[in-house]
């Protein structure tokens, strides 16, 4: 079964980008570009970004 979580061997700031390129499969870099972009209109790029990281649980915290 394939869950979304924040990484955290491949991460920069909170694993949020990490941890959609692993679930994806798509490079991480995409994500960070897509999150610095969002934020040139208003911050809505670190809005999501916070968000998406309170929700995210650890990847060391999800139970097998």
């Amino acid at each position: 079964m394939k869950r979304l979580y924040r990484s955290e061997m491949n991460y920069k700031w909170l694993g949020v980008a990490a941890g959609l390129g692993e679930y994806y499969t798509v490079d991480p870099v995409f994500f960070r570009i897509m999150f610095v972009g969002l934020c040139l209109f208003k911050g809505l790029g670190l809005l999501l970004y916070l968000i998406m990281a309170l929700c995210m649980p650890a990847k060391s915290k999800i139970r097998p």
